[in-house]
């Protein structure tokens, strides 16, 4: 039987790599996403490859909505095997005036929806032995710019909730790492109808001591190799991947 795969806003952007990724690897996937033009596509996309997906339009923060995808889950690909909780949405707005729904839509989506979700898996996964979770964190849970609280306090709480899940998930052969992106473009990652080609300036490029800006697949990748077995001793971890940017010190001239 094939490994399955379960990403969470998995039809555009990192997410959509991320599932391709898997399913290059020999991977049937499971996809939750809101946007079912994309998710179209990308079953679309996926079957042209010769893969197997299983798409289920619905939102993260409906805890009915999580309970319905795993089921069907379950029913039709018979496993999970690794978890991706990469579903994320952002509100900015000045510390001051912004409304305390939109502070808990983005926990909401981001943090209790990524447990939610995380909750269901393991409860599979401790029935096979085996399994691997993956929190889509952020370097914004260590650095922040202004009016950015919801999403930062989201991915800072991603970060405690890895090393916390590792710890009571390790007995059931279940490992949970976090993986922060730093700037990554998904501009080239959109369904058909906002699809752009991205542009980026020298300085743009020079932020980053590796001399460009991140990809969708810098991350597809380093979640591939965190659900391999090669990966077996690493838990409880955060990988940061940003080239080298939030080590780059800066001075105002």
């Amino acid at each position: 039987m094939r490994k399955v795969a379960a990403v969470t806003g998995g039809a555009q952007g990192i997410g959509k790599a991320v599932a391709l990724e898997f399913i290059k690897a020999g991977y049937e996937v499971s996809v939750l996403d809101t946007d079912q033009e994309a998710g179209d596509e990308l079953v679309a996309e996926i079957r042209e490859l010769g893969g197997k997906i299983l798409f289920f339009p619905a939102d993260v923060s409906r805890e009915t909505d999580i309970e319905q995808w795993f089921k069907a889950m379950l029913e039709e690909l018979g496993r999970v095997d690794v978890l991706v909780n990469n579903a994320g949405i952002g509100i900015h707005g000045s510390m001051l005036d912004l409304p305390l729904a939109s502070f808990d839509r983005v926990i909401g989506v981001n943090l209790r929806g990524a447990f939610a979700c995380s909750q269901h898996a393991a409860r599979a996964m401790k029935r096979q032995g085996s399994g691997v979770i993956i929190h889509m964190a952020s370097t914004r849970g260590l650095m922040s710019e202004a009016d950015t609280e919801s999403y930062a306090a989201s991915k800072g709480g991603l970060l405690a909730l890895t090393h916390a899940m590792a710890v009571s998930l390790g007995p059931y052969g279940i490992r949970v790492n976090a993986i922060s992106p730093g700037w990554i473009e998904v501009g080239d990652w959109q369904k058909a109808s906002k699809r752009r080609n991205p542009v980026h300036t020298e300085r743009d490029r020079l932020q980053h001591p590796v001399g460009r800006v991140g990809t969708p697949e810098d991350i597809a990748a380093a979640c591939l190799y965190l659900a391999d077995d090669r990966a077996g001793f690493i838990t409880g971890q955060n990988l940061v991947i940003d080239g080298g940017m939030t080590v780059k010190m800066i001075y105002e001239e």
